[in-house]
Parts: C-alpha cells; structure tokens; sequence
C-alpha cells in the first residue's frame, strides 16, 4: 500500500465488497502517514483513496435499482487517522519525523504527527474539496492517553473537522470523558467499558456510580454515538465470553445513539452484516432495537455534503429500511 494504483484498487474493492453486502454508506478510515515516502505525499495517498471509492460509487449509482428508486444510492466519506502511538520502523514517514525531532519527548513526536494529520484533514476537506469527513485518534490506549493529542484535537474542532476517538476499549469511563471533553469527540469508537466502575481510578473515584450516571446522561443528550465493535471486542478482551457479555445491551437499554462497527474486515474477519447478526442473534435484539442500530449509523454519519443533503438521504435510507420491513418482517 506504498503507491496510488495499490490504494486505489484497494479502496474501489473495499467499495464493491461493502456495495455486495448491502452497505450503502461507508467511512472509511486509515492513517495516511503510513503510507507516505519520498515520491508518495499526504495528498496523494488521499486522493489515490477517494478516486478509487468514487469509481465504485458511479458504477453502483449509475445502476438500473437506483435510477428506479428501488435502491438508495451509495456515498463515502473519509476519516483520516492520527495514531496514540508509532516506531521509525512503521514508515519512512515516521521515520522521517523522529529524525527531525531527535530531542523531543517521544509523545512530542506523537503529537506533532497527529496535528500533522488535522492539518491535512482540514486542508483536503475545505481547500481541496476533497469527501474527509473527520479526524480519528486510533491505537492501543494503555499508556497513550488521548489528552497528548490535544493540539491536534483543538485545532480539527476549530477548523470544522468533526472528531471521532477511540476510547473505553482498554480503559474505563475516564478515558470516555477525556475523549469527549479534551478531544471534542463527536462520537466515540468502542466505548466497550462505559459502565465500568471498577475501571476508575482518577479524580472520579469518589462516587464511581454517579460518575458513570451522569457521564452515559450527558452522551445520551448530545446523542454522542458509540460505535459498537462485537467482534474486535472478542477478539481483544478476555473477560468476553460471547456478544452477550458486551455493554452493548446496557447501551441500548439506556437509549444512547450506538451504532454497529467492524473496526477492521481482515484483520477481525468480518463484515457489518456478520457484525449485525451477531448483534440481534446474541442479545436477542426487538425489530425496534435492531432498526434503531441501523438508524443511528445513518443519523451519526460525517456525511460529506451538506446538512440538507444528509437528511435527504437518510430520508431516502428510512424509505428503503421500511420498505425492506414490510417485505421480510410481516407476521
């Protein structure tokens, strides 16, 4: 993944894949500095992305069912990853950095490449026109809190570029509340600990139950949404026996905005309609919980266009989604 022609055919692929699934809406998020090397810059490695998702797009929309109205069209946004941690040895990029940097505080390095990518971020989406639709914080979180990548946050939250953290996945509701506060997110990847109290250990140590009380409150008021992982969370947290044992239930029960994530297709092996499934199968999900999910990853999009054009089409995907109800879920 070192050159344009390998990016984009793998980005129209992924598209197709996702097209075949069912998927009509997808982010698509990767950290553009691993990919960046003496001949490869920043914008390249993006625009290599979007030419390859845009072909996918064309074809699919250019289709008979969504001439027809009978299929929705298919749209795509980018979501372009800072990581909490890197090595020289992940890319010539980083590389590169740490030899520029060679007295900085390794987390000063981490910082900088991360503003380097809000930078990147906002100049794609407002001064190239590019569809990068948010700034992402990915990595192990143990060790690498969020708040080191604060001038990077800031400077994506003042510049219009919204935020997505991932966060709660190795830590508990602190790392929550960092991500949201510090960060700005505007949703949270994983959030898998939220209600775990026996994860706090900060200045919240007080009243842990009120603590988490107020801070599920203030996510469900701003509908802050969750992007739910079942399978990564398997694959990564012992204590997770089956989907059963994942927040997702409380999550639900308490009316929070939780949309359903496959964090990585390859390397977790899996796909959203896997990811779907395993979902309504393991906490015997109502038509209305399962819509809901659905729903919310439509609703708590980065769309690329314009708010108006975002709720046209989710009015378009509600259409569909009643539709296809009428069709398979009639008693």
């Amino acid at each position: 993944m070192q050159d344009s022609e390998s990016i984009e055919r793998i980005a129209y692929e992924l598209a197709v894949d996702n097209q075949e699934e069912g998927v009509r809406y997808i982010e698509v998020r990767y950290a553009p500095q691993l990919h960046i090397h003496e001949s490869f810059d920043a914008e390249e490695v993006v625009s290599a992305a979007c030419r390859g998702l845009e072909r996918a797009k064309k074809e699919h929309n250019a289709g008979a069912d969504v001439k027809s109205g009978k299929d929705i069209p298919f749209e795509y946004g980018l979501i372009l990853c800072a990581l909490r941690f890197f090595t020289a040895e992940m890319s010539w990029y980083y590389r590169s950095l740490f030899n520029l940097m060679s007295y900085a505080l390794e987390k000063r390095v981490h910082a900088m490449a991360s503003l380097e990518v809000a930078r990147l971020a906002e100049s794609l989406a407002h001064e190239k026109g590019l569809p990068v639709v948010g700034f992402d914080l990915a990595g192990a979180e143990a060790g690498f809190p969020a708040d080191d990548h604060r001038e990077a946050f800031q400077y994506a939250h003042d510049h219009f570029i919204r935020k997505t953290v991932h966060a709660g996945e190795a830590y508990g509701p602190e790392s929550i509340f960092q991500a949201i506060t510090d960060c700005h997110a505007n949703r949270i990847g994983h959030g898998t600990h939220l209600f775990a109290t026996d994860k706090i250990h900060g200045q919240a140590a007080g009243d842990k139950e009120a603590y988490v009380r107020y801070l599920t409150e203030y996510i469900a008021g701003q509908r802050i949404t969750l992007e739910v992982c079942l399978t990564s969370n398997l694959q990564t947290l012992p204590a997770l026996k089956s989907a059963s044992d994942h927040s997702l239930g409380q999550m639900l029960e308490r009316n929070l905005s939780v949309s359903i994530c496959t964090d990585n297709r390859l390397v977790s092996n899996t796909s959203v309609c896997q990811e779907l499934e395993l979902a309504a199968t393991e906490l015997d999900l109502t038509p209305k919980s399962f819509r809901n999910i659905v729903v919310a990853g439509f609703k708590g999009s980065f769309f690329p266009g314009s708010y108006v054009s975002k709720r046209a089409y989710v009015r378009k995907f509600l259409d569909r989604y009643e539709s296809l109800e009428q069709q398979f879920l009639q008693s």
